[in-house]
């Protein structure tokens, strides 16, 4: 680990430390890193905390792990034999299958390639002889660079089969809505789709929760994680990835379909009734009830996709649909208070800022009553060779930049005590040759390593500091907050 000359603390450091029998000395200051949102913004300097310059805080590796990645000798307890969420001490943790404490440090999309280039199945050949070898090898990459578990779009050979060795736990996604807006289009409702696209200024489309057709999907779509029921190693379930569930729902229902339309008719009886007269229209609304439509809207989605997921599994987590709206989703209580009651963990997908915000998260908990934990973030590097002109991610100059952006984020969430995961995304960076990859992804930077599997070691190295040594870190952090620590 990189270690660097410490000076004195301020008197509330001095007592962490002492607390935990470490030197009573401070890190350096923090570093300046220059970033932007996206390729045609301004570069502006933030402020960034890795390990060695929180004040206080002397890295040292964690204590022995299990076999799920959970901190050994910690056991709370666990009757049900599955990943489960508590709160201990002030702090929300996952508790692992064997009772021991765990915070869930994924990789999303990791696979051997997106769109599976000539080139970059050469490279996998290459590299590992085929999808088995790579499995093999990239796993064991994981778990040396810290990491526990797999976020969302896995290789599902990399699930591992039950009652193997070296499994690593897991998240399963599936998309009802996004499968029932491709039924529609098939189905010869183009119109009626595309008004809704056109009415929200929206790529991803209307979330149809109205639709009665939309259970039908549903059910079609998230029947097959029956074959998970069973599978201590999976910690739970995404139903869909970034609902558009915007401000602007109810002005889309009540103008942009016509009278008799399942939308119009669920909006106008939903706001008739909030008033209590009929015949309400646009000009009777106010911001409150745009955002408790959105909430509304959001009921009768998870009061949907729950009921059916509960029938086909009931020992797993919900996780979850992954909000990312900040004005309609983030910052609204309305809809926090109906995800506490449906999900078992609150999952966002977190862009459009530095770093998280201690208030915001103290609201998510407050709002929610549930922890959270973060299903997307990532910082491009302008040092890739790669045109970073897509995607949400932030963009700084080098790889090691962007291994301490990891170690500041990752700090952030683990002082605030109300999260229990975060998920990277991605393992690889796309072939930006191939026309098949997602334009909104094709030459961005967010891989762990290159399109052809080559690591990015400045990345990975600063990755590997703080996740071999998170645990410790959430201990120092609530001792530093003046409360018990875990055990």
């Amino acid at each position: 680990m990189r270690h660097n000359k410490r000076l004195i603390v301020c008197a509330a450091a001095m007592a962490a430390a002492v607390a935990h029998g470490a030197e009573c000395v401070a890190a350096p200051a923090p570093h300046r890193v220059e970033s932007r949102r996206a390729a045609t913004k301004p570069w502006t300097s933030y402020e960034a905390f890795s390990v060695d310059r929180i004040p206080g805080f002397t890295p040292s590796p964690d204590p022995a792990l299990d076999e799920y990645g959970g901190w050994l000798g910690t056991h709370v307890g666990n009757p049900d034999g599955f990943f489960r969420v508590r709160k201990i001490n002030g702090r929300w943790w996952m508790v692992d299958p064997a009772g021991n404490l765990f915070l869930a440090k994924a990789v999303a999309g990791f696979k051997p390639g997106a769109g599976g280039s000539v080139r970059q199945k050469a490279a996998l050949k290459d590299r590992f002889g085929d999808v088995d070898g790579w499995v093999s090898s990239e796993v064991a990459f994981l778990k040396s660079c810290g990491f526990n578990s797999l976020g969302s779009w896995s290789e599902h050979k990399a699930y591992g089969k039950p009652g193997k060795p070296g499994r690593i736990p897991y998240t399963v996604i599936v998309s009802p809505m996004a499968a029932h807006n491709r039924s529609m289009k098939k189905a010869g409702r183009e119109a009626e789709y595309f008004k809704g696209v056109k009415a929200g200024g929206s790529s991803f489309g209307f979330p149809f929760v109205f639709d009665p057709e939309f259970e039908k999907t549903a059910e079609r779509v998230i029947a097959p994680v029956a074959k998970y029921a069973d599978d201590p190693y999976l910690i739970g379930y995404f139903i869909d990835n970034e609902v558009q569930f915007r401000r602007g729902m109810l002005w889309q229902c009540l103008t942009a379909w016509p009278k008799g339309h399942a939308n119009r008719i669920a909006a106008q009886a939903w706001l008739d009734a909030r008033k209590g007269r009929a015949g309400c229209t646009m000009r009777d609304v106010t911001e409150e009830d745009r955002l408790d439509f959105v909430a509304y809207c959001v009921d009768i989605y998870l009061g949907t996709v729950t009921r059916i997921l509960r029938k086909y599994d009931r020992k797993h987590m919900f996780l979850g649909c992954r909000f990312n709206i900040w004005d309609s989703e983030m910052k609204n209580p309305a809809c926090f208070r109906v995800a506490g009651r449906y999900m078992d963990v609150v999952s966002i997908n977190h862009y459009g800022r530095w770093q998280p915000d201690m208030q915001d998260m103290k609201n998510w908990e407050a709002w929610s009553g549930k922890p959270f934990m973060v299903t997307e973030f990532y910082v491009k590097g302008e040092d890739s060779g790669l045109a970073n002109t897509t995607g949400a991610g932030w963009l700084v100059h080098t790889q090691d930049e962007r291994g301490i952006f990891y170690q500041n984020f990752v700090n952030e969430l683990i002082k605030g005590g109300t999260c229990v995961g975060w998920h990277w995304f991605k393992y690889g960076d796309n072939d930006p040759t191939d026309p098949r990859n997602d334009p909104s992804n094709r030459d961005s930077n967010k891989g762990m390593v290159t399109w052809d599997f080559r690591c990015y070691e400045p990345l990975v190295d600063r990755m590997r500091e703080i996740n071999n040594c998170t645990y410790n870190l959430s201990r120092f952090h609530e001792a530093a907050a003046g409360g018990r620590t875990s055990p």
